[in-house]
């Protein structure tokens, strides 16, 4: 079945910015008492680790479980500060990236964009990336109902964009959470992208049917070129 839609992740998958959220994080987190040099904030940067993908909100009310207050503290400086880095440093997407846009679009495969950050940080995103004429929806999970690992965002893409069936979906994205959120949304191709936060391993066990060096490989496979690494006892498309 020929792929219609294609659903890619932002930070880690089709802008380069690991490093940057991360330290985003690590100032949210001071601010609220967690500095670095302590085993509260080793534990709290494994966690952010751990859930990259998941909605940044979610993440926050992970490492303060018992503090909503402080958990909407700790995000509302996150997105400042992530906010500030795009607009002093602005946005690189990994070598290929727009080529990889353009040739998913002329082959006739509408794009979404998702990600755990909220509609504020992302609109930001996109003014410094000026990618309005290369993607068709851009989704956050206040978009959808429930972010990553939840297959809602995809699932809303497939139903705004007018796609018959989830099998005609692809997935990709460089964490665990975008594999499971693909996986449960019954897209045909969940590719893994190395390029981001989490190792081959980590996204073969979210489910990743596929493993691509970056996003600059995924139309050689949703468009039938045989250009991508397939993993051990992963379906082929």
């Amino acid at each position: 079945m020929p792929i219609r839609l294609a659903c890619l992740d932002l930070a880690g998958t089709t802008i380069g910015d690991v490093a940057m959220v991360e330290r985003a994080f690590a100032e949210a987190i001071a601010t609220q008492g967690i500095v670095p040099g302590t085993g509260a904030y080793a534990r709290a940067m494994v966690h952010v680790h751990r859930s990259r993908g998941c909605p940044t909100a979610e993440v926050f009310r992970g490492i303060f479980p018992d503090n909503e207050a402080q958990a909407q503290a700790a995000n509302l400086t996150f997105e400042r500060s992530y906010e500030g880095v795009i607009g002093r440093a602005g946005l690189v997407p990994p070598p290929g990236t727009v080529e990889a846009l353009e040739k998913l679009r002329a082959a006739g495969v509408k794009i979404c964009l998702t990600t755990g950050f909220s509609r504020t940080t992302i609109t930001s995103m996109l003014a410094a990336l000026s990618w309005s004429d290369k993607v068709d929806l851009v989704l956050c999970p206040e978009d959808a109902g429930r972010g990553r690992p939840m297959p809602d965002m995809v699932l809303a893409a497939v139903l705004r964009l007018g796609i018959e069936d989830v099998r005609q979906v692809a997935v990709a994205g460089d964490s665990e959470s975008d594999m499971l959120s693909g996986r449960r949304s019954g897209a045909s191709v969940v590719a893994g992208i190395l390029t981001g936060v989490h190792s081959k391993e980590r996204l073969l066990k979210g489910g990743a049917t596929h493993i691509l060096d970056s996003i600059a490989d995924l139309p050689g496979l949703v468009l039938g070129r045989d250009q991508a690494e397939t993993p051990v006892g992963a379906s082929t498309f």
